[in-house]
């Protein structure tokens, strides 16, 4: 594979991305920076095909990104690769509105082969390739230029390692005969809705004890509040004002704009610049949350009980033995408050019965808490076995 210098001119990508769009399939990862920012600072972006591989600097003054950005999102013909990829999409979106498709992301696969949930990259190169990686510069500043030797060998061998490893799982995904149960996962990757970011919903990520219709209309308005806030300034959010803080004012609103002086997590100057103005006008502005968006008492579903929770426990029981026999990560089957959900009597909308979810697990899992299925224990093994109900 020919490993290309640092591409930093438009003309050098240009031609770059004319010959991989004659490729089957592209490798991808981006390095960035978001310890100080609300956006991703785009600091490095690496590609590799099976013949070739290079780094491109975006922050160059003399490299535009267009060629690149159409490849990845306008391009239907080219499979683009991702290891882990939510955090490249993410970049990818807020660039161009739209994400890479199609797309495969080797750390789902990885679950369906049963080599791990989660599985990291490293360990994914030394499991299928037998290839330790130096990981050294994994914490480095990639936003200061000149950007070293050690740190562009770094950066391309997660993409031309990731090359390698592609078809060795697409082929171990083709005789397993799951290369279709990913379909539906990569595709639910690919949906621009997951990378939306509307300040309206921004409410729903901050926890909080009441759930009083007031107290969440302040949060709902405090934290679309905060979220304009940051993106203006392209600030973290916490750096505005933390989760704690947002949720302790929706709870004790300050009767005025000299309270906030007394809030704990704001400075005393709160009390007297354009901030702190502005987050008392939101205040003023909040309305009590409609009905229409309560969340739900029990976000997971009908209360389950003492009862139900025991169900629960047997469907997750059930689960780690279906995972074992079919050597898959039992996360890539079914969660947690699924099985819940499942054991408290809900039916409709559950993934886990339907296509090759219902196949694997579903089916059982529903004959189980329906009667139909049982665990036994012979041989000093336990085994599932259909009980006289079934056969009736």
């Amino acid at each position: 594979m020919h490993i290309h210098p640092l591409i930093t001119t438009t003309d050098e990508l240009a031609a770059l991305c004319e010959r991989l769009a004659t490729q089957p399939f592209i490798t991808v990862d981006t390095e960035f920076m978001r310890e100080n920012s609300y956006w991703p600072d785009l600091c490095l972006v690496q590609v590799a095909s099976t013949e070739e591989a290079a780094p491109i600097d975006p922050k160059s003054d003399d490299l535009d990104l267009t060629p690149l950005l159409n490849l990845l999102v306008n391009n239907e013909n080219v499979l683009k690769v991702f290891h882990a990829g939510g955090q490249d999409i993410e970049i990818i979106f807020n660039l161009t509105g739209s994400t890479p498709h199609p797309l495969f992301d080797t750390q789902i696969a990885a679950m369906a082969l049963g080599l791990g949930e989660q599985v990291g990259y490293q360990n994914l190169v030394e499991s299928l390739l037998g290839k330790h990686l130096d990981k050294g510069a994994r914490f480095t500043d990639w936003a200061r230029r000149p950007l070293d030797a050690r740190q562009i060998d770094y950066a391309i061998g997660d993409v031309t390692h990731l090359a390698t490893l592609f078809p060795k799982m697409l082929d171990r995904l083709r005789r397993t005969g799951r290369g279709e149960w990913l379909d539906q996962e990569m595709e639910r990757i690919a949906d621009p809705s997951n990378y939306l970011n509307d300040p309206a919903e921004s409410w729903k990520r901050v926890k909080i004890a009441s759930k009083k219709p007031d107290v969440l209309g302040r949060l709902k308005a405090l934290a679309a509040w905060r979220e304009i806030e940051a993106r203006s300034k392209n600030l973290p959010r916490g750096r505005i004002m933390k989760d704690e803080t947002l949720a302790d004012i929706a709870m004790h609103p300050p009767a005025n704009q000299e309270a906030l002086a007394r809030v704990r997590g704001l400075s005393p100057a709160w009390k007297g610049n354009d901030i702190g103005m502005r987050l008392m006008d939101a205040l003023a502005a909040a309305q009590p949350l409609p009905a229409s968006e309560m969340p739900a008492r029990d976000e997971r579903g009908p209360a389950l009980g003492k009862e139900g929770a025991l169900v629960a426990d047997l469907l997750k029981l059930l689960l780690k033995i279906r995972a074992r026999e079919s050597n898959v990560a039992a996360r890539l089957v079914a969660r947690s408050e699924e099985l819940e959900q499942l054991a408290a009597g809900k039916r409709n909308g559950l993934a886990i019965l339907q296509g090759w979810r219902f196949e694997e697990f579903g089916r059982d899992a529903l004959d189980l808490v329906e009667g139909r299925l049982a665990f036994a224990v012979r041989r000093g093994k336990l085994v599932m076995t259909r009980t006289e109900e079934s056969d009736a």
